[in-house]
């Protein structure tokens, strides 16, 4: 028997769930791309994203997902022959660095473990040891959603600040602007991105950069620049060389109607949501641990992620307990992926979610851990129920 029908609940760790208000806002006729509303919309868009990222400089949108942020980071700053330093704690810091490769920059990855988050001390030792200053730019994720941890920026920044090295500092915020703090500026950062479709609460397709002074420094000198990812096209006096073409307009309606909501609500609110949120979700995967199959894939408390949870289910089928959710009570959760691929299950929290949502989601793997006859610890959903009413 299933209990799906009604309204189903997508908490996976992207695409996040489309709030209506933003899907209302694409449903419109087209805009004129020269003059009018248009214009407004992309200087709402733009000043919003710098509110986001924490920053006063320079922000860019391209009708891509976040691979594309990849491609537009790299090729903008750097040139054929460049080295980069990747700062390794799952699969998105890494894939960044591949696509570099590809694009003919000199690949170094900083080892890490898919269960502990990027060792600063570690950082600092390797940037020590570059005395002829070969790296020039360093990649790390803040939040890996293949793994569920999330990446100290500040005391990454610190390391590379005591070890006296020059290289560009670039954050992938793709699972955690407008999720967990992030400060642009105040953390030294000077390139950062992200994408539409996680905690910004838009449909896929839009992704952003912020690029700090050191960045469009070396933008003048980057010899990888494309037509259509290219910065200085894109400062042009035309409107439709921001996007170098014709904007994607519907889905700009969206990511303005977006940016309202969290304009609304406070970004400090926002942060403040998602961490309660977390816990809560923590708080019931620690009681189902209890049984000993369930395990957090992150073993320091401390770097479990506000935007993602990822444990891992031994000698159990985790797309069994999936497909219980799904099919049951209509409610999607991930898998994991990469080196944890078929090892347990990816919660998401991020975006537009709440108290009813995560509570529910709770509640129906609760149900399936009982349904299959995994073992598991009692009392998970009231464990939530318990933090979040001593939260509020």
């Amino acid at each position: 028997m299933t209990l799906r029908n009604g309204k189903e609940i997508l908490m996976i760790p992207g695409p996040t769930n489309v709030p209506y208000e933003v899907l209302r806002a694409m449903h419109r006729p087209a805009a004129d791309i020269y003059e009018g509303p248009m214009l407004e919309t992309t200087d709402v868009c733009l000043k919003g994203l710098q509110r986001l990222f924490r920053t006063k400089e320079r922000t860019y949108i391209y009708a891509a997902n976040g691979h594309g942020a990849w491609d537009a980071a790299l090729s903008n700053t750097l040139s054929r022959g460049d080295k980069v330093l990747v700062l390794a704690s799952g699969r998105f810091a890494v894939g960044w660095g591949e696509a570099g490769a590809l694009m003919g920059l000199d690949l170094e990855v900083l080892p890490g473990s898919w269960h502990h988050t990027v060792d600063p001390v570690a950082v600092e030792d390797r940037l020590r040891k570059d005395v002829n200053k070969d790296i020039k730019a360093i990649l790390v994720v803040q939040v890996d959603t293949a793994t569920g941890v999330w990446n100290d920026i500040p005391a990454i920044r610190k390391a590379i600040d005591a070890a006296g090295h020059p290289a560009m500092f670039m954050v992938d915020c793709m699972a955690s602007l407008g999720c967990v703090p992030f400060e642009m500026d105040a953390w030294g950062v000077d390139l950062a991105l992200t994408g539409s479709q996680k905690g910004l609460m838009s449909p896929p397709g839009l992704s952003f950069i912020a690029a700090g002074p050191k960045a469009l420094k070396a933008h003048e000198t980057a010899n990888l620049r494309t037509n259509y990812m290219d910065w200085t096209y894109r400062h042009g006096p035309e409107h439709y060389q921001k996007y170098c073409g014709t904007p994607p307009e519907h889905l700009l309606f969206a990511f303005r109607a977006a940016i309202e909501l969290l304009d609304a609500e406070g970004l400090e609110n926002v942060w403040r949501r998602h961490a309660i949120l977390a816990e809560a979700t923590r708080r019931a995967v620690a009681k189902w641990a209890e049984g000993g199959v369930i395990s957090f894939n992150i073993e320091d408390p401390d770097f479990r992620s506000d935007s993602v949870t990822v444990f891992l289910m031994k000698d159990h089928d985790p797309a069994e307990l999936r497909e219980f959710t799904r099919s049951v009570c209509g409610v999607t959760i991930g898998g994991t992926i990469g080196n944890l691929t078929g090892q347990g299950i990816r919660i998401g929290h991020m975006g537009h979610i709440n108290a009813v949502m995560i509570l529910g989601t709770l509640s129906a793997i609760d149900l399936g851990l009982k349904k299959l006859g995994i073992p598991h610890g009692e009392g998970a959903v009231q464990a939530a129920i318990d933090y979040i009413a001593e939260a509020l």
